[in-house]
């Protein structure tokens, strides 16, 4: 018997004692120091109970414990306990009763193993399956909003393209003409609708430089709080030195606006909207599974309502809203997200309902040294001589729109619904000074068509239409890119900065 209480004692991985009747501790092995702090001295006579949770113990987990031993045989579960020091453990506890010959009760035989490590291993699985989990919803939303969006843009195309002609044959004032610019803002509303599911789908086209994120933050602050109203006091916090990131300067002043004005509906009497920055650098095991690197974190706070833990899990999903109806598209924060994660960086929230939000755009450092000037001016579309040029789209209604506005300038148009159709009449010898095509195509896509007509037609210039950001990275740089949906001065801007580059070249 003293060989096997020695053994007892002395065995570490587990906690091994001895309870009375009443459940107070009668003995303690070295486990039991091990996992819970206390030593014999320290802990013999006193109640077990000392060590569950303030919660269990108001629950009465406990004495509850001690009489499912009793009256069952055995009690045992698994659950956080407490430490000599208040830390917790999770432990798997066993109670067993100890009975006289007799059948009377005498104590109790307790044992805990500590299975933290395993729990938290099970904790980091499950946070990383419910990544995942989202992840892959977002992924699949986004692929769905990406061919809703690309599919309304054609269709937008069609409209606003026969609109402007239109407008042309229809007096000025008259009803019709009032109705037809009525129409013409609903569809210009619903394209910018599509850019902001496009957005969110990461497949909108970026013109990616580098940019001076404190300056931006100042250059549109004036826009900022005529946007947000007096009753919201932005207050912004830099460092001295920052670094330049990768990002577009347009669309990251339209987030962050779009950052403001939910900060703003969050706080219907007013308050402090906080505009921070702050460069950080992500690692193997960086905050949120950004790629391990150097980053500018631009962070919007506010003293709002804040969000449950549910709202917050589908606040960057698209048409997600709490606003209620007609008071906002739910595509501001998705729009957001996928603008950060096109970015090659992200948008993360934090909120707790009465405390407000956290908005963070995660950026990518850029290695260059000074900010790219802004871009100078559109031109006014240029006058161009007539010219035939082949336009080549699947969809007969943007085929058919976009022939009639070249038309329309004097142009002669040649049609193809299809890559292949378009290269048999180049090679039928059709004269043609320009082909404007549509890029996503069945069977053969824009820029596979104008690689076929790079190689044998090398002089031939193209424009690629996209109603997103779908053509291959740095695959297509000799050629124009036209925007759907796109305007009749826009289209015609396109044709001059192709003839003025063709005049360029050949001088």
């Amino acid at each position: 018997m003293d060989a096997y209480r020695v053994l007892i004692e002395n065995i570490t991985d587990y906690a091994i004692y001895m309870l009375d009747s009443e459940g107070c501790v009668a003995s303690w092995n070295a486990g039991a120091q091990r996992f819970k702090g206390y030593c014999a001295s320290e802990i013999i006579g006193r109640h077990f109970s000392n060590f569950y949770t303030e919660e269990d113990r108001a629950d009465g987990l406990p004495l509850r414990a001690l009489t499912i031993a009793r009256t069952e045989g055995r009690f045992e579960n698994e659950g956080w306990r407490l430490r000599k020091d208040g830390s917790r453990f999770w432990a798997h506890v066993v109670i067993d009763p100890i009975r006289s010959p007799s059948g009377d009760l005498i104590g109790y035989a307790k044992i805990t193993r500590d299975l933290t490590e395993r729990k938290e291993s099970e904790r980091a699985l499950e946070r990383t399956r419910e990544a995942l989990v989202q992840a892959q919803k977002m992924e699949a939303i986004g692929q769905l909003t990406g061919g809703v969006a690309h599919d309304f843009n054609n269709l937008l195309s069609a409209v606003l393209g026969s609109l402007e002609l239109a407008q042309k044959h229809v007096p000025d004032p008259s009803p019709a003409s009032a109705l037809m610019r009525n129409a013409v803002l609903a569809a210009r509303r619903g394209a910018a609708m599509t850019q902001r599911m496009l957005a969110f789908a990461r497949r909108q086209e970026l013109k990616r430089q580098a940019v001076d994120v404190v300056a931006l933050v100042r250059g549109m602050a004036d826009l900022m709080q005529r946007s947000i109203g007096p009753a919201v006091t932005i207050e912004t916090r830099f460092p001295l030195n920052l670094p330049l990131v990768w990002a577009d300067p347009n669309q990251l002043e339209t987030a962050l606006l779009n950052l403001a004005v939910n900060a703003r509906d969050a706080m219907p009497e007013g308050g402090p909207l906080v505009i921070a920055v702050r460069a950080e650098a992500a690692g193997e095991d960086g905050p949120h599974r950004l790629t391990p690197g150097e980053y500018v974190c631009i962070s919007v706070t506010d003293a709002g309502e804040g969000m449950d833990e549910e709202t917050l899990s589908r606040a960057m999903e698209p048409f997600f809203t709490t606003k209620g109806v007609g008071k906002g598209t739910g595509l501001g924060l998705s729009m957001v997200h996928g603008l950060a994660e096109q970015f090659g960086g992200r948008l993360t929230l934090a909120s707790r309902l009465g405390q407000g939000t956290t908005a963070e755009i995660w950026l990518p450092v850029s290695s260059a040294a000074q900010p790219v000037a802004p871009p100078p001016e559109e031109v006014e579309p240029a006058n161009v001589r007539p010219l035939r040029i082949l336009a080549v789209d699947d969809d007969d209604l943007v085929l058919m729109n976009t022939a009639a506005m070249l038309e329309d300038f004097g142009h002669t148009v040649l049609e193809a619904n299809s890559g292949p159709q378009a290269l048999d009449l180049l090679r039928r010898g059709e004269k043609v000074d320009l082909v404007i095509s549509d890029h996503a195509m069945p069977r053969m896509t824009g820029s596979q068509m104008a690689a076929e007509i790079a190689a044998k037609w090398p002089e031939l210039p193209i424009v690629l239409a996209t109603g997103y950001a779908e053509l291959p990275e740095g695959g297509d740089a000799a050629h124009l890119r036209l925007a759907k949906p796109f305007t009749q001065a826009q289209l015609q801007r396109v044709i001059g900065a192709v003839m003025r580059a063709r005049v360029s070249s050949s001088a």
